[in-house]
């Protein structure tokens, strides 16, 4: 017996609900379709922004380093036309980078050296300026640094001076020229005076009547005035050379016993102790030893004006490295602060009979030695002379394997002279 087939049993109320089902779902798709659609389409206009601002960027971006370019280009035919030399330094002194003109000055190699020892190779210290150097071919240069920004290194400047020195010589020398003028119109009564007083005792030698005794204090006057005028005229002469001495070897002690004899010349019967400290281990000296005389003995001889009749000065002497340190003090009534600022002027002079040109000789013999010389003092605490001279002999100490023939313990000793 077949069994019938069995119909389902759909019932209207199921078939409204599978409707409404897919009516919302519908709507549902829909409402997202259409969210779906506006983020699309908000992410194009934000896409679309973000390539207009990235199109922007680049555009300033190029236009920036189209002006770096430019920048660089400009401080690059700046450096190149700069008559100065410029060395670009790290922080640990190696040389970065240089124009031509550095090139030029100090030579090559100059890239990835040492600072310091492109100074030891290239520059020369000069005595008289301690921001100039020499260069190998005789220019000198002026020397500037500058730290660059969080301490990343420094910029070094090198100004030729070289016109600009060989110009101030010519100004000194027309200087010289109109001192030398008024030297000669001052000088006139200063020589005049002791020579009428030579002449005038020269012409009573002949004097039958005068005794051997007046005869003999009549030679010294004569002497005395003669030495004088001996004096005025080499002061005369080295003021007139401007500092072209002619150098030599001479010997330190020799030098100072020379002054102690000579002090006592000069000091004659006033009770004035001169003491001698020599404290330099070599003896051997470069320089023109007369011409040093000469401003030692002016300076010795301004203290002993200075300190009267009774009192004390001392003369000492140290030696650092290859400089003399000459100091020379005196217990008189000191130096007004005025003059002292004007010592070694030409002309310059606080006494009555004083020429002006002894300490302006001074000056001028320690710069012809490539030194200097400064005074102190404080009224009523006497005065201070102190000379630094570049005058050790090194040539002689040039021995083969490190050998030195100083003698170190030579004139060491220390000299009073009353």
């Amino acid at each position: 017996m077949k069994n019938k087939p069995t119909l389902m049993n759909t019932s209207p109320v199921n078939k409204t609900q599978k409707t409404e089902q897919l009516t919302d779902a519908f709507r549902i798709f829909n409402e997202l379709s259409q969210h779906l659609s506006v983020s699309y389409q908000g992410l194009e206009e934000q896409v679309a922004k973000l390539n207009k601002e990235l199109a922007f960027a680049h555009s300033e971006r190029l236009k920036t380093l189209e002006e770096k370019e430019r920048l660089a280009s400009r401080l690059e035919k700046i450096l190149a036309a700069l008559p100065a030399a410029v060395i670009v330094l790290d922080i640990r002194g190696k040389i970065l980078d240089c124009n031509a003109v550095a090139i030029d000055f100090l030579e090559q190699p100059l890239l990835g050296q040492i600072w310091p020892d492109v100074i030891a190779r290239s520059l020369l210290a000069v005595v008289d300026n301690p921001h100039e150097y020499r260069l190998p071919n005789g220019k000198r240069v002026n020397m500037t640094c500058r730290h660059l920004e969080n301490n990343s290194g420094q910029i070094v400047l090198l100004s030729d001076v070289s016109e600009m020195r060989s110009l101030q010589d010519m100004l000194n020398q027309q200087k010289q020229l109109s001192a030398m003028g008024e030297m000669v119109a001052s000088m006139a009564h200063q020589v005049r005076t002791p020579l009428a007083t030579a002449i005038l005792y020269a012409s009573q030698m002949n004097n039958s009547v005068l005794d051997n005794e007046k005869r003999s204090r009549f030679s010294e006057k004569i002497l005395e005035r003669l030495q004088f005028l001996e004096k005025q005229v080499n002061d005369m002469l080295i003021f007139a050379r401007d500092g072209r001495l002619a150098m030599e070897t001479f010997s330190l002690a020799q030098l100072l016993d020379y002054l102690s004899e000579a002090f006592k010349d000069y000091a004659g019967r006033k009770k004035i102790d001169l003491k001698i400290i020599n404290h330099a281990f070599d003896d051997e000296m470069l320089g023109n030893q007369n011409a040093l005389r000469g401003a030692l003995m002016n300076i010795l001889n301004n203290a002993v004006d200075a300190v009267g009749q009774a009192g004390i000065i001392q003369l000492s002497v140290d030696q650092l490295n290859d400089h003399l340190r000459i100091v020379i003090k005196d217990n008189g009534p000191g130096i007004a602060n005025a003059a002292c600022q004007r010592v070694f002027e030409p002309f310059f002079t606080t006494k009555t009979n004083g020429t002006g040109l002894g300490l302006a000789v001074v000056n001028s013999v320690i710069k012809a030695h490539g030194g200097h010389v400064q005074a102190e003092s404080r009224p009523g605490e006497g005065a201070i002379f102190a000379l630094d001279i570049p005058c050790i002999n090194r040539e002689r100490f040039s021995l083969p394997g490190g050998f030195s023939g100083r003698n170190h313990n030579k004139n060491r000793n220390q000299k009073a002279m009353l």
